[in-house]
């Protein structure tokens, strides 16, 4: 017989607000005993394994369902346009098909031929910096890097590219625990984003180009094909895909390196190391922390029966420190032979569908760097967006810089 959740006798865990040292602190603590905790959501996963099999049980469902609910905002008033379901929430045979439909043109071979117009528009936004030897990356380069390679993805035309980027900063504050305020500028944003995309998805209908939209719309399987809304909420899952989380990660990546000088040279050194480096900083010190799950029934795992309606949250951050699975986990080392692939991506159905978009951005933007500047270090203290935020990373860092 399963031992009822409610029996188990949990530690709690609490770090809201709290610094990431401290908090990664406590979690690998509290992980030492147990895999799971109480939270003030309802519970929290903290190693590694339990992590991988909780996110591929398909009895609990992903969290973004519930942002509604956990805002306090009612049923009716809606998230975005028309309440249509992101593929990020949708679960079952309707989100099978999609991923299915669409699957081919996320490969990392469909993604390597964007890979020189990363490089270019990386380059662009680094170049007026050259001249001195500090700059704050964030404003000047993480945030506005990843809204040309989107429009370039989707076939927007380059003078959309501010537009995109007002669009992506609002439909990204429904990550941010503040639903009842921000709800207005969510939808707003999402409405505009889907009326753009369907004048685009009726144009590339006549005249189909080499881009995303064209091959989506070209996308088919024993006669099935994506409808316009499909289409639409598609291009908003690439915009949040490959926006938000390439910003926050690169912020991130880059304050790792200029906090860890030796692993900086050693990139400089060996160029061929980027995509560890990438994977590196990602386990280290991921944009997104953690995820939710809900189960969709009573559900038994590891023997517990988690009832229906059961919150979970899946710490990544811990995970992605499990000494059980990587060994000086607490070290950020491009070297350091890492076997278990880290579960910022998350992982079962619900696996990042644009992670190779968002790896090849990562790379090229640091390729760039490591090729320009010699060293790097911190000009100043890095602030950090409020760990509220979903989607987490430096909202300054300055840097300073010697060139190559």
């Amino acid at each position: 017989m399963p031992t009822a959740l409610e029996d188990l006798d949990l530690p709690y865990l609490d770090v809201l607000g709290m610094p990431r040292v401290e908090a990664n602190a406590v979690v690998a603590d509290m992980a030492k005993t147990s895999w799971l905790a109480k939270s003030e959501l309802g519970y929290t996963v903290l190693r590694y394994d339990e992590a991988v099999s909780l996110l591929r049980e398909r009895k609990f469902f992903n969290g973004i369902r519930l942002l509604r609910e956990i805002n306090g905002v009612e049923e009716e008033e809606g998230v975005g346009p028309a309440k249509r379901e992101s593929i990020l929430a949708m679960e079952g045979e309707g989100h099978t098909r999609l991923r299915r439909l669409v699957a081919p043109a996320f490969t990392p071979a469909a993604t390597d031929g964007h890979r020189e117009k990363m490089r270019e528009v990386f380059t662009d936004l680094l170049a007026p910096y050259l001249k001195g030897t500090e700059l704050e990356l964030v404003q000047a380069v993480c945030e506005p890097y990843p809204i040309p390679i989107i429009c370039e993805v989707l076939g927007a035309p380059s003078e959309d590219w501010e537009q995109f980027s007002a669009w992506a900063t609002d439909i990204f504050k429904i990550f941010n625990q503040n639903l009842q305020e921000d709800l207005p500028a969510i939808t707003a944003a999402g409405e505009a984003l889907a009326r753009y995309i369907a004048d685009l998805v009726a144009a590339r209908r006549l005249e189909p180009k080499d881009d995303l939209l064209s091959a989506l719309i070209a996308a088919e399987e024993d006669g099935d094909r994506l409808s316009t809304d499909e289409l639409c909420m598609l291009a908003e899952a690439v915009l949040m895909a490959g926006t938000d989380t390439t910003r926050n990660q690169l912020g991130c990546t880059m304050a790792l390196f200029a906090e860890n000088p030796e692993q900086w040279a050693l990139l400089r050194e060996r160029p061929e190391l980027v995509g560890r480096a990438v994977e590196e900083s990602m386990r280290y010190l991921g944009a997104v922390r953690g995820t939710l799950r809900y189960a969709s029934e009573p559900v038994v795992f590891r023997d517990i029966l988690f009832p229906e309606g059961t919150i979970v949250s899946v710490n990544l951050a811990g995970a992605n420190r499990d000494p059980q699975l990587f060994d000086q986990p607490d070290d950020f080392d491009l070297l350091a032979e890492r076997t278990t692939k880290h579960l910022t991506f998350g992982s079962g159905i619900h696996h990042c569908l644009g992670a190779a978009l968002a790896r090849a951005e990562l790379q090229e933007a640091l390729s760039v760097l490591a090729s320009t500047f010699a060293t790097v270090e911190l000009a100043g203290p890095v602030e950090w967006k409020p760990p509220t935020f979903g989607i987490w990373g430096p909202s300054v860092l300055p840097l300073r810089f010697t060139k190559a």
